[in-house]
């Protein structure tokens, strides 16, 4: 037998398959399209070379960074456990095969894509080197830190499908790792050092992959090569781990369970019987796709956790004596918990879907008197009964803390508007000002000191209440409209993609890239791009302007353009995903896992062959 021949056939049927090739076109072409657009951005705001060299490099290596860390989502988290669904692991264990060659052969083939779309990707990442502002070394730094990350991404989705069975647990416990580990260290080392208050010493964050990153750009010396070894530790670790456990975890369990007693296993997923019996005589009858939906417990429990813990979060930092600048943090931990809701809402989505159609519930649905459109109304009322508090009581939590964070924003521009433009009047002589630099420094010193409340006084480089409020009012209700908005079309995509694609992982990936990854890029630079050409044009057209006292303004305008563009795209998501899922259910349920309709007209019988004469033998 060869060495490793599990090895040697997933990297041949890797390579002939058409999306490894794809994968690396598409890496190719967004990196040249975002290094595109950080050029004309930085074009247009008069940038020098070495600085737009600089910003350009930071901002393709983190989104690289963020994509090579998501490979483990995607790519690896049900790999294993989709073999142990399907029953086809417990076979390569029969002859004498090891777990370090299964294990070895399902990393190398799944990382072949992602490694060869981050190839694809630093080519790019080069070019800033001839623009300056980067040396090599940071590049090749940089670049090693990449595929750091993408290795212990691949690895820690490795180890974690080994253990599971289940596709959404597998990429929920998969996500939870990650967090930890590219969070987790810089948290941690953080909270220590405002509790001693004395500057951060890097301890924990040498196990994130993303501090390592951080470390290729720093000069002089830096813990760079222990951070690269202890997550190359960790890394090695979760693929070693995940060896010794997959030959112990293919089996499927037998229950201990009897009778009608089922345990706490079976109570976690779908609830006591009280709740059982409650959900079947009220949605049995009426809406039997929604019972069917929404008949599992866990998926909701886990969606209520989160939002009373962001809910709590943010009453604990509205009743402490924090600054005010606590709330532009808190606004970008919110992002996170939106983009693991979105995450959330896009598995969920398509992940009933796919399980019908593996199971072949679909096809027993369409033989019965349900019509195509009771079973597509009642898998969206399913969803909406199982999150629709939670994700309300999210968003209501996401649009005060945006509201404060908008405030927050506001004070320190104003006040550095002010206090810049009172030292260049004292500078030029005049001394009328320096009851507003009093003002305003009483102002800065009152935000410092813990009040979460605003001045009550108006300053001249403020302006009236109405002024202050109305852009944080607009820009809240924005970043309302514009969640639901994407929640919306994730659902409705999600379905389709749950109904057209093969596994769960990959539904989950196509719903999270085309309804958000790629319109966000689009937007976010298109409406960049936009303001500051319009800022930049007004400024230089009227020179009596305070820049400082319309960046105040900035968040309203910007908030405008890119919500009217996002939900422009929302909208045109759910319109065609419901005209899709309405007009051609059936016929895309037909096909079953594969591509090729299962039909007799696709597929007709063969003829009969002619039944041969008989010849008579010669007497």
């Amino acid at each position: 037998m060869s060495i490793l021949p599990i090895v040697r056939r997933e990297l041949q049927v890797a390579a002939r398959k058409r999306s490894t090739f794809w994968l690396r076109v598409a890496a190719a072409i967004t990196a040249v399209l975002l290094a595109s657009g950080c050029l004309l951005i930085a074009r247009s705001l008069g940038v020098s070379s070495a600085e737009m060299g600089s910003n350009l490099f930071y901002a393709l290596a983190w989104t690289c960074m963020a994509a090579a860390l998501s490979a483990g989502l995607f790519f690896t988290s049900d790999c294993l456990s989709e073999e142990k669904r399907e029953g086809t692991l417990g076979f390569l264990f029969l002859t004498d095969l090891r777990g370090y060659d299964v294990v070895s052969g399902k990393l190398l083939a799944t990382s072949v894509r992602g490694f060869y779309a981050l190839l694809a990707f630093l080519p790019i990442l080069a070019i800033t080197q001839m623009m300056g502002g980067i040396t090599g070394v940071q590049y090749w730094k940089s670049s090693l830190s990449l595929v750091n990350g993408l290795f212990c991404s691949l690895a820690v989705g490795m180890f974690v499908s080994a253990i599971s069975r289940d596709s959404q647990k597998a990429l929920a416990a998969t996500l939870l790792v990650l967090l930890l580990l590219a969070l987790g260290g810089p948290l941690a080392d953080s909270t220590i050092a405002l509790i001693r208050k004395r500057s951060a010493q890097p301890f924990w964050s040498l196990c994130s992959p993303g501090y390592v990153l951080v470390t290729a750009s720093a000069w002089g010396r830096s813990p760079y090569w222990t951070a690269l070894l202890i997550t190359q530790l960790f890394g090695w670790t979760m693929f070693a781990l995940a060896c010794a456990v997959v030959p112990h975890t293919w089996q499927e369990r037998k229950s201990r369970d009897t009778g009608s007693s089922r345990g706490w296993p079976y109570a976690w997923k779908y609830g006591g019987l009280r709740r059982r019996v409650k959900l079947r005589r009220t949605l049995l009858e009426r809406q039997p796709m929604a019972w069917l939906v929404c008949r599992e417990r866990w998926q909701s429990v886990v969606m209520w956790i989160m939002a009373l813990m962001t809910a709590g979060g943010f009453l604990a930092v509205l009743c402490s004596a924090l600054p005010m600048g606590v709330w532009i943090t808190w606004n970008y931990v919110g992002g996170l918990f939106i983009l693991v809701l979105y995450l959330w809402a896009a598995s969920q989505a398509c992940r009933f879907l796919i399980d019908a159609r593996r199971s072949g519930l679909i096809e027993l649905l369409l033989a019965t008197p349900i019509t195509e459109k009771q079973i597509i109304s009642g898998h969206w009322r399913g969803l909406s009964r199982m999150f629709g508090l939670p994700v309300l009581l999210l968003l209501s939590a996401g649009v005060a803390g945006a509201i404060f964070s908008q405030r927050s924003f506001q004070q320190i521009a104003s006040q550095a508007g002010s206090f810049t433009t009172s030292v260049s009047t004292n500078q030029s002589g005049a001394t009328t000002n320096q009851g507003v630099v009093t003002y305003n420094m009483v102002a800065i010193s009152s935000s410092n000191t813990g009040t979460n409340t605003a001045p009550t006084a108006t300053s001249p480089s403020t302006g009236s209440a109405a002024q202050q409020w109305i852009p944080i009012v607009v820009a809240a209700a924005a970043a309302a409209l514009t969640t639901a908005g994407n929640l919306l079309a994730l659902g409705w995509f999600g379905m389709w993609m749950g109904l057209t694609t093969r596994t769960a992982n990959l539904a989950t990936l196509k719903t999270i890239l085309f309804v958000q990854v790629v319109p966000w890029f689009v937007i976010a630079f298109g409406s960049m791009m936009l303001m500051g050409i319009v800022m930049t044009g007004f400024f230089r057209g009227s020179s009596s302007i305070q820049p400082m006292r319309w960046l105040v303004w900035w968040p309203l305008v910007s908030a405008v353009v890119s919500t009217t563009l996002a939900l422009i795209k929302d909208i045109a998501f759910i319109t065609w995903s419901r005209k899709r899922l309405y007009s051609s259910f059936r016929e895309q349920a037909a096909r079953g896992d594969g591509q090729q309709p299962r039909s007799l007209a696709a597929h007709p019988l063969p003829l009969a062959a002619p039944i041969p004469p008989v010849i008579p033998t010669q007497p």
